[in-house]
């Protein structure tokens, strides 16, 4: 998932048409949809090029704290956005709250919903076993994947303030059982990638992903960078031994 946080139309559709068969998915981050000219423009582009598109979980919970849930699902029709997020990274909201918002959205779209916090210190609150409940929740309620929140700048959610990845938090939702195909791990920075291509695979599910840094994932996806190339040869030699 590329996060486009407020590109003109030129350079999205110079970005996204130079990336595409690498993009599966592009957000609008925050509210960026509202004020950015040719919008409409711009998800022409990403459908031409076959990529799904959706609007940032902060626009959704601002239209939450307005108790405006159908007003927000209509601009996202009027849109033609593919899917919506749900989230309660901002605004006070239970998980037992956004499970019941994921089902009214999951009937008219797509969801992908988000877990954890943008506030650091209220993330690390937030226990592994709590962040295993929601994942499961979120998916029970009908979320067809979830984020773990990490920020386009990694130093909340599964990362502390410092940018470091909670690593025993990550092990924990890997031996939990969820199904790890239906999350999107937020990975903004090379670091973050690394880790996770490394830890479950190439095919492992990014976001937040910056515009001009997604060719740099594919080649660390491939092994063709020093930061995994050492761990898919070893990979490589094993399988043939």
């Amino acid at each position: 998932m590329v996060l486009d946080h407020g590109l003109s139309v030129a350079s999205f559709a110079d970005h996204l048409r130079s990336t595409a068969e690498l993009v599966d998915l592009v957000k609008f981050g925050w509210g960026t949809a509202l004020v950015t000219p040719g919008i409409e423009d711009k998800i022409a582009v990403a459908h031409e090029l076959g990529t799904r598109c959706y609007l940032g979980g902060t626009l959704f919970e601002k239209f939450v704290a307005q108790d405006r849930l159908e007003a927000y699902l209509d601009l996202c029709e009027r849109l033609g956005v593919d899917l919506v997020e749900v989230s309660n990274g901002v605004i006070p909201m239970a998980n037992t709250a956004k499970a019941a918002y994921i089902r009214a959205c999951a009937e008219r779209f797509p969801v992908v919903s988000e877990v954890g916090f943008k506030d650091p210190d209220r993330s690390l609150r937030f226990s592994p076993s709590q962040w295993v409940g929601a994942i499961a929740e979120d998916l029970e309620a009908g979320a067809w994947m979830v984020t773990t929140e990490a920020r386009e700048s990694g130093r909340s959610g599964i990362c502390r303030a410092d940018g470091e990845l909670r690593y025993g938090l990550i092990e924990d939702v890997i031996a939990s059982g969820l199904e790890v195909d239906r999350l999107l791990f937020e990975a903004p920075t090379k670091d973050l990638q690394s880790y996770f291509v490394t830890r479950l695979g190439a095919n492992v599910n990014l976001g937040n992903v910056a515009p001009g840094d997604v060719v740099g994932l594919e080649t660390l996806r491939l092994g063709l960078r020093a930061d995994t190339l050492l761990h898919f040869e070893d990979q490589r030699r094993c399988a043939d031994a």
